[in-house]
C-alpha cells in the first residue's frame, strides 16, 4: 500500500482545516454541558437511552435531508455493512470500555490515560494510512501525554482492571477515528452515508441491549417527562449528538485522524481551567495546574503548526521529516525506511 494514501489535510484550505476543528470543538463543548444538565441536574438515569435519542436524531435528519435532495449518499443495500466495518464494533467497544473505566478510575487518572489516545491514534495513522509527521507535532504531541501525566501524578492509584478498560478505551477511541478516516473515501459513502449507516446499523442493537439491562424500563418511566425544561434539554442532547458527530467527520475530513483527538484534548483542558474558576468542584494543586498548562502548551503548540501547514510548505519541510514510515521492499514485505 502506497504511503499517504489517503487523502491529506494539507490538500484542504487553511481555513477550511481550521473552522472544522473549531466546529468540532465547539460542539463537544456545548454536548458536554448539556449532557451534564441532563444527567446532573435533572438526574436522567441512562446514559443508553441518550445515545439511542442520538442515534435517532442522526437518522432522522440524515433522512430528511436525503428526501429533499439537501444531501446525497447511497440508498440501503447489502455492501453497506462490509462498507463501513469495522466501525460499528468500534464505536460499540469504546461506548462499553468507557462507561467502565469511568467508573472504576479517579478523574484525575481518566484524565492523564484518555490522553494516550493521541499517542495510540499517531501510531495507528502511520500503520493504517501510511503517513508521516513532522519532528515538530511529534514532540507536541509527547508534551500532551507528558503534561496530563504530570497532572495526575499525585493520585497514583493502580487497579489493573480499570487500566485495562481505559487503555481500550483508548485503543477503540484511535481505531475509531483513524477509520473514520480511511472510509471517508469510501465511494458512494461520504460523511452523511458514514453517519447515517453506522447509527442504522447500532440503533436496534442498542435499543435492544438498553431492554434487556433494564435502561430503557428506567428512561421511559422517568417522572420528568412531564416537564418542559427537561424535555427540552433532552431533546437538545438528541441533536447535538448528530452535531457533534457530523463536527467529527468533518474535522477527521478536513484535516486528520490525529488532528481530530489533538483538538479534543485542547477542549477537555480547556474545560478543566474552566472549571478552576467556575463550578467549585476542583480542587486545585500546582502539580495538576502545572501539568495541564504543560498539556495546553503542546496542543496549541501542534494546533499552530498543523494550521501553518500548507502544501507547499510541507514539501519543503520533507528533508525535515521524522520518517516514522512503513515501507515496502520489491517483494511487497514491509521495511522500515
Amino acid at each position: 500500500m502506497p504511503p499517504d494514501a489517503c487523502q491529506q489535510p494539507a490538500q484542504h484550505s487553511r481555513l477550511l482545516r481550521l473552522y472544522s476543528a473549531l466546529f468540532y470543538a465547539g460542539s463537544s463543548f456545548v454536548i458536554t454541558v448539556v449532557n451534564k444538565t441532563v444527567l446532573t441536574s435533572f438526574r436522567f438515569p441512562s446514559y443508553l437511552c441518550m445515545g439511542i435519542g442520538q442515534m435517532i436524531a442522526t437518522l432522522v435528519v440524515l433522512y430528511a435531508a436525503k428526501m429533499s435532495k439537501t444531501v446525497q449518499f447511497q440508498d440501503f443495500d447489502r455492501t453497506i455493512p462490509l462498507k463501513i466495518f469495522p466501525l460499528p464494533l468500534l464505536y460499540v467497544g469504546n461506548h462499553i470500555t468507557g462507561l467502565a473505566s469511568t467508573k472504576k478510575l479517579s478523574l484525575p487518572m481518566f484524565t492523564v490515560l484518555r490522553k494516550f489516545t493521541i499517542l495510540m491514534t499517531m501510531i495507528l495513522e502511520v500503520f493504517i494510512l501510511r503517513k508521516t509527521f513532522s519532528k515538530r507535532l511529534v514532540y507536541s504531541v509527547v508534551a500532551i501525554v507528558f503534561g496530563a501525566m504530570v497532572a495526575a501524578s499525585s493520585d497514583l492509584a493502580f487497579d489493573v482492571e480499570a487500566y485495562s478498560f481505559i487503555l481500550l478505551n483508548d485503543a477503540f477511541t484511535a481505531a475509531s477515528g483513524v477509520y473514520t478516516k480511511k472510509k471517508l473515501g469510501t465511494e458512494g459513502l461520504g460523511k452523511y452515508g458514514l453517519l447515517f449507516y453506522n447509527a442504522l446499523l447500532l440503533v436496534i442493537p442498542t435499543l435492544l441491549a438498553s431492554a434487556y439491562t433494564g435502561d430503557l424500563h428506567m428512561a421511559l418511566t422517568f417522572e420528568d417527562w412531564v416537564e418542559a425544561p427537561f424535555v427540552f434539554c433532552f431533546l437538545t442532547s438528541c441533536f447535538m449528538g448528530f452535531v457533534l458527530m457530523y463536527s467529527i467527520v468533518l474535522c477527521s475530513y478536513y484535516n486528520s485522524a490525529l488532528t481530530t483527538t489533538v483538538v479534543g484534548a485542547i477542549k477537555n483542558v480547556a474545560v478543566a481551567y474552566i472549571g478552576i474558576f467556575v463550578g467549585g468542584d476542583y480542587l486545585f494543586s500546582w502539580t495538576n495546574f502545572l501539568g495541564l498548562s504543560i498539556c495546553m502548551s503542546g496542543g496549541l503548540i501542534y494546533s499552530y503548526h498543523t494550521f501553518k501547514e500548507t502544501s507547499a510548505g510541507s514539501n519543503a519541510e520533507g528533508a525535515q521529516e521524522l520518517k516514522i514510515r512503513i515501507g515496502e521492499d520489491s517483494t511487497g514485505k514491509p521495511s522500515a525506511n
